[in-house]
């Protein structure tokens, strides 16, 4: 079987998989989150004598359901005892399998860019996991030196750390690589945290109810605090998974800012919901969130023409996407198997179709052509944005 063609498939594969157990992790995530800060107050004394904290009662689906919230557990154990953390590892392993499918197996397409760092596929794939195993040890190591410090220095602190990351991969990885990377490592840290602290910490509060102890505290606080961090991570890690999708924003020279800020509105919006769970509306995050996409795409669009030139036509740009483009980007590619995504550029008309694509990814975003296999330079790259700008005469 052709390689190529195996890894499309592969890739497909994971990337269903990895949405499918995603949506899952998320969804009960989420909705753990909304429970415990819409949790009511008992007022019943038999539930109180038992160790009740909080109760909701909810409507879904044709029944209605009453839930309790034990804070050191019941006063006996269940036999039957449900546990949320399979959903967190299917995430990590398909996404890892992703990475490995699309990034390492393909690392000279993907990860390198002589223009940036000259390494080889081994030292941007060693790169690549110390950047997953360094993210999670850095949030550690915050974790527990400001455990009992403000969680907005702590929020803050990350956030640095997470931007100075971006900084750095946009200085040796192609920009669809560096926020697939930011994503990635965000999206270990919040695995880690449930592998490392939140499980261990159940295990070991359910195991002295059994023995007929009581729980160390601690344990359920921690797996609170991470459970949170991990609540507002989620919307940072899905715009950087979708990201690759829009190659205006890791295409820009302002990369990391355009991030900084579009991660910080994430935050926002999901710190909005968060206090509307809990009954307490404040609209200036909402608001704020989306000033600060405004900014963010403001930043991100293209220039246009600079002052006294003239627009291209596309007489004069076809030579170049001839020469660089269509070698893969054909009916018959000579390169590859089949054209990626379906886009041709072998005549006027698939060129006229496909024209914003081509600008974006190979003008502004320099994604292509991948590892720049047929050396386009920058002056054609700027006679691409030129055509743009003029309208693509």
């Amino acid at each position: 079987m052709d390689t190529g063609y195996l890894l499309e498939v592969l890739g497909l594969l994971g990337r269903w998989l990895h949405v499918i157990v995603a949506i899952a992790w998320i969804g009960s995530s989420f909705y753990f989150v909304w429970l415990d800060d819409s949790l009511e107050p008992v007022t019943d004394p038999a539930a109180k004598a038992r160790g009740v904290y909080g109760q909701i009662w909810s409507v879904h689906g044709g029944g209605f359901y009453n839930a309790q919230k034990y804070p050191l557990g019941p006063p006996e154990l269940p036999a039957s005892l449900h546990w949320f953390y399979w959903e967190s590892y299917s995430t990590f392993l398909s996404g890892f399998f992703l990475l490995c499918v699309l990034y390492y197996a393909q690392a000279p397409a993907l990860l390198a860019d002589p223009g940036l760092w000259k390494a080889t596929p081994a030292q941007s794939i060693a790169l690549s996991l110390a950047v997953l195993a360094g993210g999670w040890v850095v949030y550690d190591v915050l974790c527990r030196l400001l455990r009992k410090r403000s969680q907005l220095l702590f929020g803050v602190v990350y956030l640095a750390f997470v931007l100075a990351v971006a900084w750095g991969l946009l200085q040796v990885f192609p920009g669809r690589a560096a926020y697939l990377h930011v994503g990635a490592m965000m999206a270990a840290t919040m695995s880690a945290n449930v592998f490392f602290w939140i499980i261990p910490g159940q295990r070991k509060v359910v195991a002295a109810l059994r023995a007929g102890l009581p729980p160390d505290p601690v344990h359920g606080q921690r797996g609170k605090q991470r459970s949170v961090h991990n609540n507002y991570i989620t919307l940072p890690v899905l715009f950087c998974m979708i990201s690759n999708h829009y190659a205006f924003t890791y295409g820009s020279k302002h990369a990391w800012v355009i991030l900084a800020l579009i991660l910080v509105a994430a935050v926002a919006i999901r710190h909005f919901f968060n206090l509307r769970h809990k009954g307490r509306l404040a609209w200036q995050y909402p608001g704020g969130a989306i000033a600060l996409l405004v900014v963010a795409f403001t930043i991100a669009r293209p220039a246009g023409l600079q002052a006294g030139s003239t627009a291209p036509t596309l007489t004069q740009v076809r030579p170049v996407l001839e020469a660089r483009c269509v070698p893969c980007h054909a009916e018959q590619p000579r390169l590859i198997p089949a054209p990626p995504l379906g886009v041709m550029l072998d005549t006027e008309a698939h060129i006229r179709a496909n024209a914003t694509r081509v600008v974006q990814q190979a003008g502004y975003a320099q994604a292509m052509p991948m590892g720049n296999v047929t050396g386009i330079t920058e002056a054609e790259r700027q006679l691409l944005r030129d055509w743009a700008a003029g309208g693509y005469r």
